[in-house]
C-alpha cells in the first residue's frame, strides 16, 4: 500500500513538472543538426538498485531497475545517470526528463530540460565603403538570416569589445596606415569569422573646373546639330555633283549630235550632183538634159524627211530649173589630112 501510494506521489509529480515545463518558453540546451549533445543529471550516489528513467516528451527513451536496461542502450547513460544523445535532428527538440526512485519507490532525484535544435551560422562576408562626406569607412558583416546572432568585430586582431552591431563605422582618420578588420557572427551552436578586409579609401582627385559655361546637354545638342549640318551639305554637295553630271551627259550628246548634222552637211558637196556632172561630163556618159523631168519632180517632192535623212541631198526644183552656166568645151583638132 505504501508502495503505491509513493509511486502515485511520483507520478503527480513528474505531471506537475512536465505541465511547468511546458509553460517554460526558454530553451536550456541548444544544439545543431548531427551534433551530440550530453544532459546532466549528476547524481553521484546512484547505484544500479535504483531506478533511473529518462523521458522525452512524456515517451520513456531510457530505464533502467535493478541494473537492468528495458530501453536504450547502457552506454548512453554515465555513472551518475547522464544521458548521452547522439546525432541529433530536429526531430530532438524537446523535454527531457530523469527520475531517480529508491528501491521502495520512493523518488531520489529528479531532473528536467528543455531542448531547443538550430541551425548553424554560415561564414559572414565583410564589405566596406568610404563615404568622404562623413569622413568615415563602413563596414558591414553580411550573412544569411542575422536574426537572433551575435556580431563581434577585431580591428588588427584585437577585439572591439564595445561592437557587437552588425554594422562598424571607423573614421578616415584611424585608417592611416594598413588596418585590417574582421567580423565574427555566433549563435548557442556555432561561431564563423569572416576573411580578413583592409580598407583602401583614396579621396578623389577634385575635378577641374569647366572651360566653357555649358551644361553638358547644351554640348550634346550642339554637337548633334553640327553632325546634322554637315550630312545636309554632303547630301546637298552629291546633289549638286549628280545634276552636273547629268547636264554634262546632255551637253555632250548635243555635241554629238550637232556633230552628226554637220559631217552630214559636209558629206552633200562630195556627192557627184548633176550640176557636176554637166560642167564635168565624162565620155561615156550621154549629156544631161537641162530640163528635169516631171517624174523627177514628183519623186523629189514626195518623198519623206524620213528618207532624206539618208540620201544624198538633191537640188530643189527650183535649183533644177535654172539653167547651168555652159562650160567651154575644149577643143579638139581634127586629124590633118596630108596633101597628096
Amino acid at each position: 500500500m505504501a508502495y503505491f501510494a509513493a509511486t502515485l506521489g511520483v507520478i503527480i509529480l513528474w505531471g506537475f513538472i512536465n505541465l511547468s515545463a511546458a509553460n517554460k518558453d526558454t530553451c536550456e540546451f541548444y544544439a545543431a543538426v548531427g551534433q551530440s549533445l550530453t544532459l546532466p543529471l549528476a547524481y553521484e550516489r546512484l547505484a544500479n538498485s535504483h531506478v533511473l528513467r529518462w523521458t522525452h516528451n512524456s515517451t520513456i527513451i531510457f530505464y533502467r531497475e535493478q541494473g537492468r536496461v528495458s530501453f536504450g542502450k547502457a552506454e548512453d547513460v554515465s555513472a551518475t545517470g547522464s544521458l548521452l544523445l547522439k546525432k541529433l535532428q530536429f526531430s530532438s527538440a524537446g523535454t527531457y526528463q530523469a527520475n531517480v526512485l529508491h528501491p521502495n519507490g520512493t523518488l531520489a532525484k529528479t531532473w528536467i530540460g528543455h531542448l531547443c535544435m538550430i541551425d548553424k551560422v554560415s561564414k559572414p562576408q565583410l564589405t566596406y565603403s568610404c563615404n568622404f562626406k562623413s569622413g568615415a569607412v563602413n563596414l558591414n558583416c553580411n550573412v544569411a538570416k542575422p536574426q537572433g546572432l551575435t556580431f563581434s568585430w577585431t580591428l588588427d586582431e584585437k577585439t572591439l569589445t564595445s561592437e557587437t552591431r552588425q554594422t562598424l563605422s571607423i573614421s578616415l582618420a584611424q585608417l592611416k596606415g594598413e588596418r585590417s578588420f574582421t567580423c565574427s557572427v555566433a549563435n548557442q551552436v556555432s561561431k564563423e569569422k569572416s576573411d580578413i578586409v583592409r580598407p583602401i579609401c583614396k579621396s578623389p582627385s577634385p575635378t577641374p573646373p569647366p572651360l566653357l559655361c555649358f551644361t553638358s546637354k547644351t554640348v550634346v545638342a550642339a554637337l548633334a546639330g553640327g553632325a546634322g549640318l554637315i550630312l545636309l551639305l554632303l547630301i546637298t554637295i552629291i546633289i549638286l555633283c549628280c545634276c552636273h553630271r547629268r547636264s554634262k551627259e546632255q551637253m555632250r550628246l548635243g555635241d554629238k549630235g550637232g556633230l552628226r548634222m554637220l559631217s552630214l552637211h559636209k558629206r552633200e558637196p562630195d556627192s557627184i550632183s548633176p550640176e557636176y556632172e554637166t560642167m564635168h561630163p565624162t565620155e561615156d556618159s550621154p549629156p544631161l538634159s537641162i530640163e528635169p523631168s516631171p517624174r523627177a519632180c514628183y519623186e523629189t517632192v514626195s518623198q519623206p524627211e524620213s528618207q532624206t535623212e539618208n540620201r544624198p541631198l538633191q537640188l530643189s526644183a527650183g535649183a533644177e530649173g535654172q539653167q547651168p552656166s555652159p562650160v567651154p568645151k575644149p577643143r579638139t583638132k581634127s586629124p590633118q589630112t596630108p596633101n597628096i
